[in-house]
């Protein structure tokens, strides 16, 4: 029998730990909470985790520094716990590649669906094996995104580390290239949400990605801002 995922909760709030340990376990996750960064420091180095459920308000270490250093060790999801009017937290968060955010307080039940959803992007599938493998490989403008490997490739054919969100952003254009996508539409095709007033998560991912197509400045308009609409990769993309 394969073993069910393992989730590292971070968060100094004891009881938000017990109930989020109890709640996660009773839904075939395995759990290793702890109080700090320095703690989760120390589980990292013991543990392998298929996710990080990160608490941004932390005594000592803020959360977004163990973010920042999380990110630096691993391209393991992280799902960020926000409280109300945290912004600006939330939007550094996503720049350092956070797979998603839920904000305090929040139901047990929605943190649940969220974790899924990014073990699924992840490749987790709650444990189990993937199911998108003979996806043919996707090419535009010298570029490779392979569904079956999860990965994008570079003109030079040298991969480029990108999170699942990323990941799926940058499919969910090129399986879409040409067309204008706004940001509920890609929301709804990421997360199965509505974007609220203040949700800057697709903005800030498109960000990453533009980031890291310029490639030197060749493709600095491949992904292209509609005003008044959303965005579009702006390229001819063919099958493999």
């Amino acid at each position: 029998m394969e073993q069910p995922p393992h989730i590292m909760v971070v968060d100094d709030d004891r009881e938000i730990r017990d109930l989020l340990a109890r709640f996660l376990e009773k839904h075939r996750l395995r759990v290793t909470a702890v109080r700090d960064c320095r703690d989760a420091r120390r589980a990292w180095a013991n543990g392998h985790y298929q996710l990080v459920v990160l608490d941004l308000m932390l005594p000592g270490e803020p959360g977004l520094d163990f973010a920042r250093w999380l990110r630096s060790q691993s391209d393991v999801p992280i799902v960020m716990l926000t409280a109300m009017g945290e912004e600006t937290d939330r939007i550094i968060g996503l720049e350092l590649g956070a797979d998603d955010y839920v904000p305090k307080p929040f139901n047990p039940r929605e943190l649940l669906a969220r974790i899924r959803a990014v073990l699924r992007r992840a490749g987790d599938s709650m444990g189990g094996p993937r199911h998108d493998g003979g996806s043919r490989p996707l090419r535009f403008a010298g570029w490779t995104l392979e569904p079956a490997r999860r990965r994008l490739l570079n003109p030079d054919g040298v991969e480029v580390a990108l999170t699942g969100g990323e990941y799926d952003l940058l499919l969910a254009l090129a399986e879409r290239a040409n067309r204008v996508l706004t940001r509920d539409m890609l929301l709804d095709l990421l997360r199965g949400r509505q974007a609220g007033p203040f949700d800057r998560a697709i903005d800030v991912a498109i960000s990453r990605l533009r980031r890291k197509l310029e490639d030197d400045g060749r493709n600095a308009q491949l992904i292209k801002t509609v005003r008044g609409g959303g965005y579009v990769l702006a390229a001819t993309v063919e099958h493999a």
